[in-house]
This record gives structure tokens, C-alpha cells and sequence, in this order.
């Protein structure tokens, strides 16, 4: 077996306190409902869900039952998002696949590492069930030295990205900043006269790009209040219930959203905020995040599949967290980022673009959202930047895990019980490794 360099095999504990993030740890998992199926209890071909011509109707998952992402349900939605919403493509083109090459170890299934709730020492393998993990992917020096399937999940599958959509749009977003086609100084009320009414008309660019808006906006699920709930509604393509006077698309959602605080001042993770950033981009570029995202990223990296993203009832893209991609397609595009823009020597993108990821957003506004398990970090461009001593940084909500000075990608993806915007700061930390 090829031995992968001490600094690499050194960092992956370090990884896996982010690459966790995005679903809770399993003691908190077990907090939550003591009766959890674990993943393999959980997995949805052991469930049988769809199986079957047809499938027997306690198995069935689709529309208009809306439970279908609830857990064990989600474990095989999604990788199956496009059976049940309509979406739009992102189209690879018509050249061959860009094959990766391949050096797999499984020294890296012994890795240990201590998760944050203090419990025993678990090794990389265990904690893949343990988390739910569906699929991983690593990329050492641009070869492959680890790759991992499970449940819904196989080589030839594409699976929900959700969160780390928002990384897509925000890469798309600072390679226009880059460019100098947007301006980010630039108030969003004034590329989006739709939007000057509205608590995003006087935010700036750079704001969206760092979620330092002040926004009226709650994504605490648990609250039936929560905005986060007319924000759904809206953004559903399925027909309004009778009675219905809400909005019907996310753009007439973001017009009504209000102001609270100043923008500027602090962090605060809210999705509608890359909604706003998706539509600054298809009216500053003529085209839809879907397209821009196929024309400047997928058909230049030798995808293997089409991605796709979930659509409002009008056809726009869910900017925020509707893309579906396979996990090697994935880990090329965070191969791309790693090398700012690089592949086969020809420069995609400005570099300047994931510098100014890299760099981050004001750490001051960060910390004053106190997110105690990642001190000293920051946000910029829909991405994590953890200012650690490797310069890592990341896509959360799934993940995409870059550290250049190990030159190593994670992508992963998982279908956990527990999900929402607390959980994953309960998620596993390192503190040693093997």
C-alpha cells in the first residue's frame, strides 16, 4: 500500500472536527431520542423504501406527503430530490470525464480521534456509521486515497449538497467579484430595485457575501413562528394550499423580508441571504446560478454527471441549498479551489477568488456570533475560513474540507437524524491522532 505523508495523516484529526459539522455528534443524536435507529438500522435498502414494481404503500416516499425528509425517510431522499420536486440542470457538456487517479490507503480507517461530548476514543471507520456518513471522498497530492459508499449513496448516485450550495453560489459570486463584472461595494438595492424596500436594499455585496446583514429572519425550526416557515412556503413548486395570500417564488419572499440591526455588525448564518446573492448574480450576468455554475465550473472539470438544483414554482434555482451532485464531481471542484482556479494548467477563474475566501470575512463580526467551537474563524464568499495554522477552510451543511498546506480535499456527505443550525456545533473535535 502507497504511505501517505506524515503531515497528512497528522491533519485528518484535525479535519474531522468540521467535516462532522453539519449533523450532531452521536451522544447528542442519542439525547435527542433515545430510540434513534442507528445507520445501519436506518439504512434505506435494508427499509426497502421504493423497492419494489410497484413499491408496497407503507414503503412508498413521494408527493404530496410532505414527511418525506423526515428521518428515516431522508436517508434515501436525499439522493432522490429530482424524483420528488422539479429542478433544473447542471449540464456537464458532451466531453469525456477527466479521470481521477488513484493511490487508496486504508491506513486511514485506523485514524482516532476524541469526539467533543468526552465519550471514548473512536477510529475513522467506526465514526463513518456512527455519523451517517453516505459518502466520502479524500484527495491527497490530487490522487485518491480514500473513497467510501453507503446507504442511498453509490459511485454512479448524486446526493443532496444542501448548505455547501451555498458555497457554489458564493464561489460564483467572489469569481465575478474577481473578474470586476460586481462590484461589492455596490448596494444590493441598486442591482435589485425589486429588493430597495427591503431590509437587503441598503446591504452591500460584500455583506451577502459574509452574512453580516441585519435581517428580520429566523431559521430556528423548532419555533412554528420562525420566518423560516413563510420562507419555506414560498419557495414550495407545488400548488398553495386554498386561502393561500403569501408569496409564491424566493423572489417575491426576499422583497417582503425587514430590517434588524445594522448591517455590518455581526454574522448571522441565514440562508435567504444566499438567495439574495443568486439573484445578484443571474441579473448581473444574464444567466441562472444553474447555467453559470455548468458553464464556469462543471463542463471545465471533467464532471462525471449532470448536477441539478431544486426550483420554486417559476424555475429558480434553490441558490441557497438545491444542489445534487455525485461525490467524485464534488471533490473535483474542491480540487479546482484548492489549486484557486488551476486544472491542467489552465486558469479557470482569477485566483484572487479563493484568496479572498481564504482570507475570510471580519473576524470581529464572526466572533460575535458566537460560535464558541470555531473560534478565531470567519465567513466569506458562502465559505468557512478557520484561520488555523494549515490556512483550512470549507463548505459546511455537508462538506468540503480543503487544507492546502496537507494539499488534501474531504468531500462528504451524510444523512443524519439530527439536523438544524445548533446541532452541528455539538459535532466531533479532535485532539488526537494515530
Amino acid at each position: 500500500m502507497p504511505r501517505l505523508t506524515r503531515r497528512f495523516i497528522s491533519v485528518l484529526p484535525l479535519a474531522m472536527s468540521t467535516i462532522f459539522v453539519g449533523w450532531a455528534a452521536p451522544a447528542f443524536a442519542q439525547a435527542f431520542n433515545s430510540d434513534v435507529l442507528s445507520a445501519d438500522e436506518s439504512d434505506p435498502n435494508r427499509l426497502g423504501w421504493m423497492q419494489g414494481f410497484p413499491p408496497v404503500s407503507e414503503r412508498v416516499i413521494g408527493q404530496p406527503d410532505s414527511n418525506y425528509f423526515s428521518f428515516p425517510k431522508m436517508r434515501w431522499t436525499v439522493c432522490h430530490f429530482r424524483e420528488l420536486l422539479p429542478t433544473k440542470q447542471v449540464s456537464r457538456g458532451l466531453g469525456a470525464p477527466m479521470p481521477l487517479t488513484y493511490a487508496l490507503d486504508d491506513a486511514i480507517n485506523d485514524v482516532l480521534f476524541t469526539p467533543l461530548d468526552g465519550s471514548e476514543p473512536m477510529s475513522w471507520q467506526v465514526s463513518l456509521s456512527e455519523n451517517y456518513t453516505d459518502g466520502l471522498l479524500i484527495l491527497h497530492q490530487g490522487q485518491v486515497v480514500y473513497e467510501y459508499y453507503a446507504g442511498c449513496l453509490d459511485e454512479a448516485g448524486q446526493h443532496g449538497a444542501m448548505s455547501v450550495t451555498k458555497s457554489m453560489t458564493g464561489l460564483l459570486g467572489e469569481i465575478l467579484v474577481a473578474e470586476g463584472a460586481l462590484d461589492e461595494e455596490a448596494l444590493v438595492g441598486d442591482i435589485l430595485p425589486e429588493l430597495a424596500n427591503s431590509a437587503f436594499g441598503n446591504a452591500t455585496v460584500q455583506q451577502l457575501l459574509e452574512m453580516t446583514t441585519g435581517l428580520a429572519y429566523s431559521e430556528d425550526y423548532s419555533d412554528p413562528n420562525a420566518e423560516i416557515w413563510a420562507y419555506n412556503a414560498a419557495a414550495s413548486p407545488l400548488p398553495k394550499p386554498e386561502g393561500y395570500s403569501g408569496p409564491r417564488t424566493y423572489y417575491e419572499y426576499l422583497a417582503t423580508v425587514q430590517p434588524e440591526g445594522e448591517h455590518g455588525q455581526v454574522f448571522g448564518y441565514k440562508t435567504i441571504n444566499t438567495d439574495a446573492l443568486g439573484w445578484v448574480i443571474a441579473r448581473t450576468t444574464g444567466e441562472s446560478v444553474t447555467s453559470l455554475l455548468s458553464s464556469r465550473i462543471w463542463q471545465r472539470i471533467g464532471a462525471e454527471q449532470d448536477g441539478y438544483f431544486t426550483v420554486d414554482s417559476i424555475g429558480t434555482p434553490f441558490a441557497a441549498g438545491g444542489l445534487s451532485a455525485g461525490l467524485r464531481d464534488m471533490v473535483r471542484v474542491g480540487q479546482l479551489v484548492l489549486n484557486e482556479g488551476v486544472i491542467n494548467g489552465k486558469q479557470l477563474f482569477p485566483a484572487a477568488a479563493v484568496e479572498r475566501i481564504r482570507q475570510g470575512g471580519g473576524r470581529q463580526a464572526f466572533a460575535a456570533a458566537g460560535y464558541r467551537t470555531l473560534p478565531g474563524g470567519s465567513y466569506r464568499g458562502m465559505w468557512w475560513s478557520l484561520h488555523n495554522d494549515h490556512g483550512a477552510f470549507t463548505a459546511r451543511g455537508q462538506t468540503i474540507y480543503i487544507d492546502p498546506t496537507a494539499e488534501m480535499v474531504i468531500v462528504r456527505f451524510a444523512s443524519h437524524p439530527v439536523a438544524g443550525n445548533t446541532a452541528p456545533h455539538l459535532a466531533p473535535s479532535l485532539s488526537s491522532g494515530s
